[in-house]
């Protein structure tokens, strides 16, 4: 810990998106406010900003007080843009040239949660390193096709910060404070927490495969996972079962075993699964999003999608 950093503040914003949610946030901001209480003194400023100056309302219908977003030479460090909810309907054009300015100052730029979608919506992001929620990174991958999402619980690069959300940002914030005042008081602040097991940057933000579908049988997890990575342009029975080293006769009886399903149901069951995310979340027409999910037509892809959710994807969208 320099001299210098021990006796600058460094002011840290955060903008809050209508809609954020209460945790992503408080996880960020908590550490700041125990670093200082644990210093004894300001070492870091915080304030918060909302698109249009009013209290933001978090997912939990929280009001968080906020101030008009930041102008020049608002002797920001470094800023974070938290955001939850749906993708489409963050129509902030005042916080992209916001983020926009900042950048060009040379302050740090950061996304929780869904905040990095705003982030590429500025475009802050080409050939940058970075992650975001996985809710939120098929609506990303439609909008953006040029950027790739890194599934980590946040991830450092340069002047650009970015982060899955939930309680990851206990973890990011760990590390950003290690970098400013040291290992040992970064320490200090997270024991502060009961946060005794920081997370790697790397770490995934979801539970494995096997956690999630319940299934150990190493072929059937290697089959779960193409399906993942191929909605848009599915395999067929066949080219799954050389992928798993069995025949597509004992493909279908893994299937049944395991999981109580046929493979095209559950092949059906993924891709609807993340068409439903594209619904609620991206711009995306309901033909579009069927193409995306590897159906045929709109018509085919509508039937599927009430046989499963018992309601048309227009009903969804409107919810």
């Amino acid at each position: 810990m320099s001299s210098i950093d021990a006796k600058n503040v460094q002011h840290i914003g955060f903008i809050l998106i209508p809609g954020f949610a209460l945790m992503s946030y408080a996880s960020a901001s908590e550490p700041l406010r125990a670093a200082n209480l644990l210093a004894g003194r300001e070492i870091y400023r915080l304030s918060t900003f909302s698109p249009d100056g009013a209290p933001a309302l978090s997912s939990a219908g929280v009001p968080v007080p906020a101030v008009a977003l930041p102008g020049r030479g608002s002797g920001l460090a470094t800023i974070f843009v938290c955001a939850g909810g749906s993708p489409r309907d963050w129509h902030y054009p005042a916080v992209l040239t916001c983020l926009r300015q900042l950048a060009r100052e040379g302050v740090r730029i950061g996304g929780i949660s869904g905040g990095p979608y705003l982030l590429a919506a500025a475009g802050l992001l080409p050939d940058r390193d970075f992650t975001i929620h996985w809710e939120h990174a098929p609506a990303l991958l439609e909008a953006f096709p040029a950027l790739s999402p890194r599934q980590a619980r946040f991830v450092v690069d340069g002047n650009r910060i970015t982060c899955g959300g939930g309680i990851a940002p206990l973890d990011m914030m760990h590390v950003l404070i290690s970098e400013r005042m040291g290992p040992d008081f970064a320490r200090r602040v997270s024991d502060w927490y009961l946060h005794t097991e920081v997370g790697e940057p790397t770490a995934p933000q979801r539970g494995s495969l096997a956690e999630r579908y319940g299934v150990h049988h190493p072929g059937l997890l290697s089959v779960l996972e193409k399906m993942e990575e191929t909605i848009e342009m599915p395999l067929d029975r066949t080219a799954m079962a050389r992928i798993a080293g069995v025949t597509p006769r004992h493909l279908d009886r893994l299937f049944a075993a395991h999981l109580g399903s046929t493979f095209l149901d559950q092949y059906r069951r993924i891709r609807l699964q993340h068409a439903r995310r594209l619904l609620e979340q991206s711009p995306l027409s309901i033909s579009e999003i069927a193409v995306a999910t590897g159906f045929s037509s709109g018509a085919h892809f509508s039937r599927a999608y009430r046989n499963l959710y018992g309601m048309a994807p227009s009903e969804t969208r409107k919810t």
